[in-house]
């Protein structure tokens, strides 16, 4: 019988490598709790007007990326593509805004969008974000970003650009979006199909375009900055000066517009070398108009999203790969006799220990295997039980990564010496 394979564009997270995901979580839940930020936890499906009219329809998720379905009532569902929106929804459902206090929220899941699979980039994907709900102010962006950044910082990944750029509010969009099409409706036919296509129906998105030849075009087109109203040049000159006077480098890239309709002023992206040309990891920015799209009223807004995929590339690339299992006590006996004792000193560690890992022998090997399997798996101590130490009540200690010393001592003195 032929075996089941895993469906393109997804991947199994092998314990080996779960290793490194729980430490990058571990990171994105400390540094998210340094600033106040709390998690949240949505649905994995929403129904399909939540990404539709929050994400926009005229955007390629929605167009050609959602994995939609109906349910037996006929509902129209929709696997989460991004997170955002879904954030929005509950933040309205559940009445989480307080008049005047910022709402900050975290989050780490899995999200899907049915598009052709790179190397850091499946259809099922993973991202950490964080969302500043209910300001307005500049101050708010800059404190996204400075978050952002130490996250960044504490999984060790020091080269990386910040990319920066203000798309305005709407009317700066609107006159922005004129000046662009009738420059784009020039160079047309000098332009791919795709990017022909959005012309009409969202401009702003050829200026993301990764097609050499749009990209030549994109170079000589009008730049938003010189849009950008007395309010919008304003907040982007605020945003600039604060992270002038924490001493961060960034880019001021006028094409740079994010993929999704949302975003207003401030937008912001990460991008690393060690990804190739896809060198994308991250990225944020302001949104507005969110919760009025989806039903609610007029809350100013701002975040980030960071692929995990794409962090773990880097890290591979930085550290290498050699992330191992964590064991500190292996025990051993000599005969299936011992059961019982083992499992008495086993227990004795894991209720006193509970931060060290203790295995034991379930497949009855010999001792010299066992102590090969120890220095494998870099344990730091080894027990051995036999006769004598059963009928003496004690264990014989082995040190396997210090001085390699092996003691015999009473088993009510083993918790001590462990924990000191």
């Amino acid at each position: 019988m032929e075996t089941i394979q895993s469906i393109r564009g997804t991947k199994d997270i092998l314990p080996s490598d779960v290793i490194k995901w729980q430490d990058l979580e571990t990171t994105a839940r400390k540094i998210s709790a340094c600033y106040g930020y709390q998690e949240i936890r949505t649905p994995i499906f929403e129904k399909t007007e939540v990404f539709s009219r929050g994400v926009g329809n005229n955007t390629d998720i929605v167009n050609k990326e959602m994995y939609t379905f109906d349910d037996r009532s006929g509902l129209s569902l929709t696997l989460r593509p991004e997170q955002t929106a879904s954030l929005v929804r509950s933040v309205i459902q559940n009445n989480l805004i307080l008049e005047n206090i910022p709402t900050r929220l975290f989050y780490i899941g899995s999200y899907f969008r049915y598009e052709r699979p790179q190397k850091g980039r499946l259809r099922e994907f993973h991202q950490y974000g964080i969302e500043c709900i209910n300001s307005s102010y500049p101050e708010s962006d800059v404190e996204v970003i400075l978050l952002a950044i130490d996250f960044i910082k504490q999984l060790g990944i020091t080269e990386y650009k910040l990319k920066l750029n203000s798309i305005g509010n709407t009317e700066t969009r609107d006159k922005y979006k004129t000046s662009l099409t009738e420059y784009l409706q020039q160079n047309k036919n000098k332009l791919s199909i795709e990017s022909q296509a959005r012309i009409d129906t969202n401009p702003l998105r050829v200026l993301d375009s990764k097609n050499n030849t749009d990209m030549e075009i994109i170079t000589s087109a009008p730049s938003i900055l010189d849009y950008l109203d007395n309010e919008s040049n304003e907040h982007f000159n605020k945003v600039k000066e604060m992270l002038d006077s924490a001493n961060l480098n960034y880019e001021i890239t006028p094409n740079l517009v994010r993929g999704l309709d949302y975003y207003s002023h401030t937008v912001f992206e990460f991008q690393s070398t060690y990804l190739g040309a896809q060198d994308a990891f991250g990225g944020g920015g302001r949104y507005n108009n969110l919760f009025s799209q989806l039903g609610g009223k007029d809350i100013p807004s701002v975040g980030f999203a960071m692929g995990i995929e794409r962090l773990l590339l880097i890290l591979e690339q930085i550290k290498g790969n050699n992330a191992n299992q964590k064991v500190d006590v292996l025990l051993c006996s000599t005969s299936s006799d011992y059961l019982k004792y083992v499992t008495e000193i086993s227990s004795l560690i894991r209720h006193n220990c509970p931060d060290m890992a203790c295995i034991t022998d379930v497949n009855r090997r010999s001792l010299k295997s066992l102590l090969r399997e120890a220095n494998k798996l870099n344990v730091r101590y080894v027990i051995i039980i036999g006769d004598s130490e059963v009928a003496n009540n004690t264990i014989t200690l082995k040190y396997m990564q210090e001085n390699k010393e092996q003691i015999t001592i009473d088993k009510n003195k083993l918790i001590e010496i462990l924990l000191s």
